[in-house]
Order: C-alpha cells, then sequence, then structure tokens
C-alpha cells in the first residue's frame, strides 16, 4: 500500500525553503521565508531569471549553502500539498532513468491548474453517515422524509449528496436536526459524477477467466506483475470487473486502470460505471476540461474516487490506498510518451507497483515482445543466460460469448486481382452480401485524409512541406494540403508551381477518398468515417458508437481509432486496404506493430452469434505474418521474432537509448553528434574494466524525416546487453552533452528504451 506523507509545519524559523521548478536544470533552488506557513510539498510562488514560477517545496532547512543575503524571498504558498512521498520517489526515479531534469518531470505530472499561479479550487460536496444508532421513537409517524433518510444513511456506509436527492427533493431539510443532534456527521469531499445506473447482469466465467482471476487475487498484498494473453473478444475486461469487485470490498482501497488513448476510455468506463455503480470513478484524459481534469486528480490523491480510468500520464497521479494497478492493451505504442520527458507508462507502472509492493495486470492479444519475453523467458543471449520468467503468464484462449468464434481471415493478392477505387472485387462482393444481410462492415486504412500524396504528371512534381521532409496530405472536402508531422497547411494549388500543368491528381487511398468510393458504390448504404479529423468534438465517438450499437450504420471507415476495445454484435467483415508498407519499414519493430494491429482490428469481426470474417489486400500473400495471423497464433510468430532480435541485437535481446540533436542548421547538429560519439567511445575504452558487457556507440545517423518543422535532425544509438551498463554511459554522455560549446545553439534529448527514432 502507498501511504501518504505527514507534512511537516514550518513558520519562518525555518529559514530556507528549497524548491524544484519546471526548468532544464536538474537540482533544487534556495529561496528565503519570509514568514509564511509553508510545508514539504506546497506550491510556492517563487521569482526566477525575471519572471514568477510555480515550485513544490521539497525540503525546508535553517541554512542555505548560499549567503543569505543573495537569495530571493518565496512569493506567496498555496496550502494544497499535490504529492506523497511515494509519488515523489516514483518521479525521482524517472528523472535518473529517462535523464530528465527532476523539475520538469514533478511539474509536467501536474494537472495544467496546478502549474498556474493561482489557488486550486474544486467542487466540493457534502458526505453524511449516521454517528450513533438511531434511538427508538426518534421518528414520529408523518415525518415521512426523515424516515427515508435513515434509512438510506442505515444501508450505506456513506451517502452523497445525490444518493440523498434520491430520496427527497427536500431531505436538506429534514437533515438539519440531524447534524445538530449528533446523529448524522458529514465531511467535505471532492465531488466526483455519481454512477447512478447500475447493471444486475453479471456473466458466468468461464474455466480459464476464473482461473485468471484466482490466480491473480491470490498475489494481493505483493509485487507480481501478471500478463493477461487473451485472443480478442476473449473476457479481460470482465477479468478487470471481476478483480476490482475483489479488490475494492476492502474500505477506502484504490485501483489504477491505464488505456493506450482516449478513444478507449468512454467504452470502458461505461462498462466499468454500469458494473461497479457502489465505487465512486473518475477518468483522467486530455478530453477533458483542465477543471474537470483537476477535480479528478484531486479526488484520485484525496482517496475519494476509488477507481481511476487514464491514458499514460495518469500512471503518475498520487493515490494513497492503491492496491492494483491494470494496464489494457499492455503493448500499444501510445503508452511510450514522444517529448519532453520520453518515458514509457507501462515500465513506469511496473516500478511503481513494485515501490508499493503490488500486483500489476498487462492485458493484451498481442503482447509486446518485452512483455512475451519477461513472461515466458524465451530467449537465448549470454547475457541472459538462464533466465527466469519475472512474469506470471495467463492464457485465454477462446472467446467468452459461448456462440462466439474467432473470424476467419483470408488474404486477397493484389497482384492477380488489381483494386479499384482501393477496393478489390472480393471486398466489394463481401461488403454488399453484409448489406443484404443487414450485417456491418468494417474498412480498416490507417491513413486519414483524402490522398497521401498530390502529384503532377506532367514533371512528377509532388506536394512536398515546407517545413518537414515529408509529402503533404490532400484534404479534399477542404481543400487543403496538411503536413500531418507538423501540422503546416497549404491551399491546394489550381496548377503545378513547377510547370503549371492544371492537371494535378491525388495519388493513393485515405479515409476520405474511400468513404466516398463507397457512398458511390452504395449509395444506400448508411457510412461514418473514423478518424482525428472526424472525432474532435468532445463526445463525438460516444455518439457515433451508440450509432453503430443501435445499427444506424451499415460500414465504418476508420483508421487505428476503430482497431481495439470495441465490441460491435452485429459486425461481422473486415476489410484491411493497405498493409504492404509496413513490409517494407526499415524500423525492426514494424512487423511485430503490423502484426498487432491485424490481430485487433481482425478481432472486432464476429464478436456476436454470427460468424466473422477478414479480407486482407495485400501483395504479398505467402508472407510468413500472414500466416500466423491466419492461424491466429501469436505465440509462434513472437518466437520467431525473438530469434529474429536475437541475431540482430535489438531489444529485448539488448538495451538501447538516443541521443537526438537538432537544429536550424543541420552542421550544428553533426558536429555535436560527431563529438558526441568520441567522447562516448573515449568514456567506454577508459571504463572497459568496470563492464562485464562493453556498450556499443554507432555512428551518427539521420532518421527518416531528416527535417521536422524546420529542424534539422540526426541522432546516436547506444545499445548494451547490461541496462546498468547503459545507464552508466548514459550519465557520463548527458553530463558531457551539457558541458559542449553547441549545446546553447542545438536542442538535444535522450530517449531511452527509444521506439521510434
Amino acid at each position: 500500500m502507498c501511504s501518504a506523507v505527514t507534512p511537516t509545519q514550518a513558520t519562518s524559523d525555518a529559514g530556507i525553503v528549497r524548491v524544484v521548478l519546471d526548468v532544464p536544470l536538474d537540482r533544487w533552488f534556495d529561496y528565503l521565508n519570509p514568514g509564511l506557513d509553508i510545508r514539504e510539498g506546497n506550491r510556492v510562488v517563487v521569482p526566477f531569471a525575471g519572471r514568477q514560477l510555480i515550485g513544490i517545496v521539497m525540503a525546508l532547512a535553517e541554512k542555505s549553502e548560499f549567503p543569505e543575503h543573495k537569495l530571493k524571498a518565496v512569493i506567496q504558498a498555496f496550502d494544497d500539498v499535490p504529492f506523497d512521498a511515494a509519488t515523489l520517489k516514483l518521479l525521482r526515479f524517472c528523472a535518473d532513468y529517462y535523464h530528465y531534469p527532476f523539475g520538469q518531470t514533478v511539474l509536467a505530472s501536474l494537472p495544467l491548474r496546478l502549474r498556474q499561479i493561482k489557488p486550486a479550487v474544486s467542487r466540493k460536496m457534502w458526505m453524511y453517515q449516521l454517528a450513533k444508532p438511531v434511538p427508538d421513537g426518534l421518528i414520529g409517524k408523518r415525518q415521512l422524509v426523515l424516515s427515508k433518510l435513515i434509512t438510506a444513511l442505515q444501508q450505506h456506509e456513506e451517502c452523497n449528496e445525490a444518493m440523498l436527492g434520491e430520496v427527497s427533493s427536500g431531505w436538506r431539510k429534514a437533515m438539519l436536526p440531524l447534524l445538530e443532534s449528533g446523529l448524522v456527521t458529514r465531511r467535505e469531499v471532492v465531488a466526483i459524477r455519481p454512477s447512478l445506473t447500475a447493471s444486475d447482469h453479471e456473466p458466468a466465467l468461464n474455466e480459464e477467466q476464473e482461473h485468471a482471476v484466482n490466480s491473480i487475487l491470490g498475489a494481493l498484498g505483493r509485487f507480481q506483475p501478471w500478463l493477461l494473453f487473451g485472443v480478442t473478444g476473449s473476457g479481460k475486461t470482465e477479468v478487470y470487473i471481476r478483480l476490482l469487485q475483489a479488490v475494492l470490498a476492502e474500505p477506502k482501497s484504490q485501483v489504477l486502470i491505464m488505456v493506450p488513448e482516449i478513444n478507449l476510455t468512454p467504452q470502458l468506463e461505461g462498462r466499468f460505471r454500469s458494473r461497479l455503480s457502489q465505487f465512486s470513478l473518475v477518468t483522467l484524459h486530455s478530453h477533458l476540461s483542465e477543471s474537470e481534469r483537476l477535480q479528478n486528480w484531486q479526488a484520485a490523491q484525496s482517496g475519494e474516487a476509488r477507481i481511476v480510468i487514464g491514458t499514460r500520464l495518469s500512471v503518475f497521479t498520487p493515490m494513497p490506498h492503491l492496491k492494483m494497478m491494470i494496464l489494457d492493451e499492455e503493448h500499444d505504442s501510445s503508452y511510450k510518451q514522444q517529448d519532453g520527458m520520453r518515458y514509457h507508462a507501462r515500465d513506469v507502472a511496473l516500478v511503481r507497483a513494485k515501490q508499493c509492493k503490488i500486483p500489476v495486470v498487462l492485458g493484451s492479444a498481442t503482447p509486446s515482445l518485452e512483455s512475451w519475453y519477461n513472461a515466458t523467458g524465451s530467449i537465448e543471449h549470454p547475457a541472459k543466460a538462464n533466465k527466469q520468467p519475472t512474469y506470471r503468464l495467463l492464457k485465454l484462449t477462446k472467446r467468452a460469448a459461448a456462440q462466439a468464434k474467432l473470424p476467419r481471415i483470408f488474404c486477397i493478392d493484389i497482384t492477380h486481382s488489381p483494386p479499384e477505387a482501393g477496393l478489390t472485387p472480393q471486398l466489394k462482393q463481401a461488403i454488399e452480401q453484409r448489406l443484404k444481410r443487414g450485417e456491418q462492415s468494417l474498412l480498416f486504412i490507417n491513413r486519414r485524409g483524402y490522398a497521401p500524396v498530390l502529384h503532377c504528371s506532367a514533371c512528377q512534381w509532388l506536394a512536398d512541406c515546407r517545413r518537414c521532409s515529408a509529402k503533404m496530405v490532400l484534404h479534399l472536402r477542404q481543400r487543403l494540403l496538411r503536413c500531418h508531422h507538423c501540422g503546416d497547411e497549404q491551399a491546394v494549388p489550381l496548377q503545378c508551381p513547377s510547370c503549371g500543368n492544371p492537371d494535378l491528381r491525388p495519388v493513393g487511398q485515405a479515409t476520405q477518398r474511400i468513404e466516398e468510393t463507397l457512398q458511390q458504390l452504395f449509395p444506400q448504404a448508411r457510412v461514418a468515417r473514423v478518424d482525428r479529423d472526424t472525432i474532435q468534438a468532445k463526445d463525438a465517438l460516444t455518439e457515433l458508437l451508440s450509432a453503430v450499437h443501435a445499427g444506424k450504420i451499415d460500414i465504418l471507415v476508420g483508421t487505428q481509432m476503430l482497431a481495439k476495445g470495441h465490441d460491435f454484435a452485429n459486425l461481422t467483415l473486415v476489410g484491411v486496404l493497405d498493409t504492404d508498407s509496413a513490409l517494407y519499414s526499415p524500423d525492426y519493430r514494424a512487423s511485430e506493430r503490423l502484426f498487432a494491429q491485424l490481430m485487433q482490428v481482425a478481432g472486432r469481426a464476429g464478436r456476436g452469434e454470427k460468424p466473422g470474417e477478414v479480407l486482407i489486400q495485400t501483395a504479398f500473400p505467402q508472407h510468413a505474418l500472414f500466416a500466423a495471423l491466419q492461424t491466429q497464433n501469436y505465440a509462434e510468430f513472437a518466437g520467431s521474432l525473438l530469434q529474429e532480435r536475437i541475431v540482430l541485437q535489438f531489444p529485448p535481446a539488448t538495451y538501447i537509448a538516443v541521443m537526438k540533436a537538432e537544429a536550424a542548421d543541420y552542421a550544428l547538429v553533426s558536429q555535436f553528434l560527431e563529438d558526441l560519439t568520441h567522447a562516448a567511445r573515449e568514456f567506454v575504452a577508459q571504463q572497459a574494466s568496470n563492464f562485464s558487457e562493453m556498450p556499443i556507440i554507432y555512428d551518427p545517423v539521420r532518421p527518416g524525416i531528416a527535417r521536422l518543422n524546420r529542424m534539422e535532425r540526426g541522432y546516436v544509438m547506444l545499445q548494451c546487453a547490461q541496462r546498468n551498463a547503459l545507464q552508466q554511459l548514459l550519465h557520463a554522455a548527458v553530463a558531457w552533452a551539457w558541458q559542449h560549446p553547441l549545446q546553447a545553439k542545438i536542442r538535444w534529448m535522450v530517449d531511452v528504451d527509444a521506439l521510434d527514432y
């Protein structure tokens, strides 16, 4: 259990206040206390470099190593304490492991409202409970409202205002004499949206689900990672619900559930609210308003919220009574932060669970190779000889619904059956059959917009981004060319900027173009597109999913937003339009990501009583990846990938980190990275006797997108079979980088356990 630290009181006698700030300096800053009531953990306002900043008090001291006349005074102190000792310990680990300034790590984990120079005001409500037994004869025959109030308070440990409002609209007046007499007490808490709708439907667990639940519950009170490996539709969410029912039966206990993307939150939240309506639940993700996010964060921090569902940043949410963590779709790359501190929320969750001595459940139909290796130990490497699995593996091999079967998967060879407007004849026929039967279809293409390229057939001009070394994507309805990397937009030219040819043509397919094609081919069909362009309003996805469940949509066209987590009982066909680009990728993780993506999207078909079918359009139907996908044999596929990684010496066979640099002039980047490479190799040579495994420093290279938002980029990859040796090298490299003459002219960063370059 993670317990909250008790803050120590301080007065002006404490003298020195030591704070961390949101600045790129990994140190504490000393300030004078002008007589304010300041405690460790308080937010304070301090002067820094001619401006005022929010800081977090780390310690109070009598003296400073700096002369007192040089110290500035704290301007203002707020009485909130946003962090407990356990959360600060976790943040300290992350700052050290990911080589990021501690102050920026701490402040970035807070809701925006707590990073602003103003009090953190939250909406409050009262919780009521009986303080002593009700005396006989207290309630008269005509005191109906009072009788109902007493009954409600006797039936529940505590009642909030919403619960009492359901008893009677006049409950407040009736409550006054109970409070005055001391029969009822109340306490003020952060307001939480109540779960007023409850579901009595509780499906029976199959043997595999029951084994999973019992095994995990047997590990309560100690650190144990569990990999819940279940095929799509196998009932992993039902396992989560049963675990929560058991864990939350203990008073005050809390559970954190993490999902990789915002669009998975509403459906998951709905299921948990209906089945666990007796427990307070909040969500934490970027689609909340800032006031909602603060409200929910404080409810979790105070212990009022028993269930927290959130995306990757929620891993840092203070929860004083945390008893279990669950990560759904643990393989998803969205758990990896790609700017600021480049942490991986899955790995941080494991560290937090270990520090708190609680179990952590990682759920996936296609686990990451790192998790699969940790659960099976199936890898051979001299530095990892005889390694025992550190995770416990639980398998769900069949779909939970009695009539639901895994879909049949077929590959359509587009070299023999060329697609027209993106669709092969076989796929068109399959869609038409579903329309006749009143069933739903989903077409998956992971590319939004109308077409990925605008092309001039006369001079071969292509629409390039002005800021990036990437192509502009055509958004035809908006008459815009848009870069999906930097966000730059241009009007679609009326003629070729290079030769004046007015015949500019879109090349390739994307979601808008497929939607247009479907509307032309099947004018009677109700077609809906789901991508980042259509799902911008707060409740847009929830409303669209409701329409799908209600049978108001016949064909869905979408990106990876539709690939996972959604359960459509009447959806029997999934068509995958473009997969081959991933097979050409130089990224060693490309095949792993593609397999996971295809397995997830294929799992949307046949989740009800009707059988499902998946049609994949590809020029390589004999590829080993598709063979494994058709048999849905992830274990075999993962085993072959692990052997490849051993040969290539890539994770999880080894550990990697990337030091990246960018500047307006690539000459500066090149010089910095060349110097870094030389210094790192010198350090390894000098420390050779201290390394049982020698780190490897590769030559500097440029990424696939060499220029991003007008910044020229490059990186150096560091690799080692031992994590500690790599961390030693990184500590030396970061210290060196801070002292380099060019460090003020370039932007450099460290990406530990990098997924992308």
